[in-house]
């Protein structure tokens, strides 16, 4: 298989993944895993192209972003609101990501971890779902500041990969009585800055052997799984979000639970 097919299935994987409750960190480890693909020539792709999925949000509620933007200049109180439980919820992530990215990178070369924290957040997403009483419709503007630093608390059980940071975003506001619809979108917008910094911190990392086109994986093959993932994801958070303000989570937690237990099973008998 060239590394061109490689980024277009990657790209679609990134694409169907990132914002729903299952992991995308996860399946596109798991992908390099299961079709024989190095998981450490890619690991640097895998995250950059988060990047296409982040621009699909921007574009999906550019609307929403402009209001808020003409908001902050003019001092608008819901506004200001708006951009203080983003930054709240931010915050944590930058301190534990900080402290503990040698671990998190540990943790990237395992798939077995992906397999069993599929599972369990499969069930995660059951008991939460049963239990959780969300709260009237509102905006992420009038959420009180603890519950956006809780949804920032929650997001970095999400640097385990396979726990998925859309799922533990949105169960975490569940769970804290937020609900559905402003909890997806929640997530969808701390992903801007959670997976900016993310990106910047690979680059730091390993850009040199990217500008000089000694890593295994170059730019060109990072533009295609840019752009897949772009294009895959627009059409995946519309859909999304008015099927979980209907019916909910839980066949997103079967399938986790189930894809969990066969990836687990393949890894372990081959």
């Amino acid at each position: 298989m060239t590394q061109t097919i490689t980024a277009v299935l990657l790209g679609i994987v990134e694409g169907l993944t990132e914002f729903l409750p299952v992991s995308s960190t996860g399946h596109l480890i798991l992908a390099t895993e299961l079709f024989g693909f190095d998981a450490d020539h890619w690991k640097v792709f895998n995250v950059v192209i988060q990047l296409g999925a982040i621009l699909a949000v921007v574009v999906q509620y550019w609307r929403t972003f402009w209001a808020v933007g003409m908001g902050l200049l003019r001092l608008e109180p819901l506004s200001l609101a708006f951009l203080r439980n983003l930054l709240l919820a931010f915050l944590p992530s930058v301190v534990i990501g900080l402290a503990a990215k040698r671990y998190i990178d540990v943790l990237l070369g395992s798939p077995l971890v992906v397999c069993a924290a599929l599972v369990l957040g499969g069930f995660a997403i059951l008991a939460i779902e049963q239990r959780a009483r969300p709260g009237p419709a509102t905006g992420i503007g009038q959420l009180p500041a603890r519950q956006a630093i809780g949804v920032g608390l929650v997001q970095c059980i999400a640097m385990i990969p396979g726990v998925s940071r859309s799922g533990a975003t949105i169960m975490g506001a569940l769970a804290m009585g937020i609900e559905r619809r402003t909890a997806a979108e929640f997530s969808f917008f701390l992903a801007i800055p959670t997976m900016l910094g993310a990106t910047v911190l690979e680059l730091r990392d390993n850009g040199a052997a990217l500008m000089s086109g000694a890593g295994p994986v170059g730019w060109s093959e990072i533009a295609i799984g840019f752009a897949v993932s772009f294009v895959v994801a627009l059409a995946v958070i519309k859909g999304f979000v008015a099927y979980v303000s209907r019916r909910g989570f839980a066949p997103f937690a079967w399938y986790r639970i189930v894809a969990g237990l066969a990836a687990g099973a393949f890894l372990l008998l081959r």
